[in-house]
C-alpha cells in the first residue's frame, strides 16, 4: 500500500532528491515551471536607459543544452512514478526549452494531449528591435500513457469563450499589481511568477475538489494558492529559502471559495449525465415513425420503434446515420439531426435531451 502524502505542505528542498519520497501513484495533477534555460548573454536595457529585471537566477544556469536535457529528463523520471494512472501533467515554457522538453516527454511515455500558447497581452518589447517581440509562452498538457483516462471538465472550461469550447489560445495578462509578490526592497520577488488565471485554468479542468495537486518547482506559490481556492489539495516542493517563506505567507491568507460555488459544483459533475436516444421515444417527446431531418445536406430519417433511424437505405444510430448521410467519419447526431416543434421550428434534438436529463436526472 503507497504511503500518505504530505499534503498541503511546502517541502523545502531540490526537487530531485524530494520527488523519489513522494509515494507512488498519489497525486492527480501536476503543474510544472521548469527552470527555461534562457541563455541570456547580457543585460537588457530600455529605450530610456532603465535596466530590465531579466531572468538572470542562479536556478535557470546550466553549463549546455545536454546539461539541461539531464536535468529535464531527471525531474520528469522522478515525478512520474508518483502520478495516478489518471493523473495529467501540464508543464510551462518558452520557445527556449519547450520543445526539448515534449521530446523527452515522449520519450519516456507521456502523451502528449494539447500544447496551450499563452498570449501575453502586456509582454515586454524586444527593445532592440532585432526579433519578433516574444510575447507568447507554451504550457504542454499530457497524461502519463497514451491508453490513460483522465480529468476533463470539458463543459466547465466553456466559461472561459464565451459559453463555446475552450482553444488553445489563451489570453492573459503577465502578473502584476497586488498579485505579484515583492520582496524587502520593492522589487519582484520571482522573475517568472504565474498569473493564478493561467493555474486556474489548468486546476479546473484537469482536477476535481478533493483532488492533489503537486507543483515539483512551487516558487511564489501560486498553484498551491489556486489549488486551496478551490478546495484541492496540493504538495510544493521548493528549494529556495526565501520563495518558502513567501509562498506560505501567500496561500495562509488564501480564503477558499464557498462549497456551493458554481465552478465547485460543475467539477464535481463536470460532465452531464448520459441520456439515450431511445429515452426520448420513452418519456414521448419522440415516436416510432416520426421523421428528424439532418441539417446539413438535407436529407430526412424516419425513428422506428427500436430507436434506431432509417435514411437513404442505412439504419443505425442517431450518430452512425448521421456520419453515413454526411459522409464523415463521425457525427454528433444530438446536434445535427432536427424535429419539428409545435410552432412548425425545428431544433435539434439536443433540446429534448437536455428536458429528459432533468427528469431522468433531477
Amino acid at each position: 500500500m503507497p504511503g500518505t502524502p504530505p499534503v498541503n505542505q511546502i517541502l523545502h528542498g531540490d526537487a530531485l532528491r524530494l520527488l523519489p519520497s513522494l509515494p507512488a501513484g498519489s497525486v492527480d495533477l501536476v503543474f510544472a515551471d521548469p527552470p527555461y534555460f534562457l541563455q541570456l548573454q547580457r543585460e537588457l536595457w530600455r529605450p530610456n536607459m532603465t535596466q530590465v529585471a531579466a531572468v538572470d537566477d542562479a536556478w535557470d544556469r546550466f553549463a549546455d543544452f545536454a546539461d539541461y536535457d539531464t536535468f529535464t529528463r531527471a525531474w520528469l523520471g522522478a515525478v512520474r512514478p508518483v502520478m495516478k494512472p489518471t493523473a495529467t501533467i501540464w508543464i510551462s515554457g518558452t520557445y527556449h526549452n519547450i520543445l526539448r522538453v515534449g521530446a523527452i516527454m515522449q520519450d519516456l511515455g507521456f502523451w502528449i494531449l494539447n500544447m496551450v500558447t499563452w498570449f501575453k497581452t502586456n509582454a515586454m518589447p524586444n527593445f532592440r528591435g532585432t526579433r519578433l517581440k516574444n510575447d507568447v509562452e507554451f504550457v504542454i498538457w499530457a497524461k502519463k500513457s497514451e491508453r490513460g483516462r483522465y480529468t476533463f471538465n470539458h463543459h466547465l472550461m466553456k466559461q472561459f469563450n464565451d459559453g463555446k469550447q475552450l482553444g488553445c489560445v489563451w489570453t492573459i495578462p503577465i502578473c502584476g499589481g497586488k498579485e505579484r509578490l515583492k520582496d524587502s526592497a520593492g522589487k519582484k520577488l520571482h522573475s517568472t511568477q504565474k498569473p493564478e488565471e493561467l493555474l486556474r485554468r489548468i486546476i479546473l479542468a484537469s482536477s476535481k475538489p478533493g483532488d492533489l495537486v503537486l507543483d515539483p518547482f512551487l516558487g511564489s506559490g501560486t498553484t498551491a494558492a489556486v489549488a486551496k481556492q478551490y478546495h484541492r489539495d496540493w504538495i510544493g516542493i521548493e528549494r529556495e529559502a526565501s520563495y518558502v517563506q513567501a509562498a506560505q505567507a501567500r496561500i495562509d491568507a488564501v480564503r477558499p471559495v464557498c462549497p456551493d460555488d458554481p465552478l465547485i459544483a460543475a467539477s464535481l459533475h463536470a460532465k452531464p449525465a448520459r441520456v439515450a436516444f431511445g429515452a426520448l421515444l420513452e418519456l414521448g417527446y419522440l415516436r416510432p415513425g416520426q421523421m428528424l431531418y439532418m441539417d446539413r445536406p438535407a436529407c430526412q430519417a424516419e425513428i422506428l420503434p427500436d430507436g434506431n433511424l432509417k435514411a437513404n437505405g442505412y439504419v443505425g444510430s442517431i450518430h452512425r446515420v448521421g456520419a453515413q448521410v454526411k459522409n464523415v467519419p463521425s457525427c454528433n447526431g444530438w446536434m445535427h439531426w432536427h424535429y419539428l416543434d409545435r410552432s412548425g421550428q425545428y431544433q435539434p434534438i439536443d433540446v429534448l435531451r437536455r428536458q429528459a436529463r432533468l427528469i431522468l436526472n433531477p
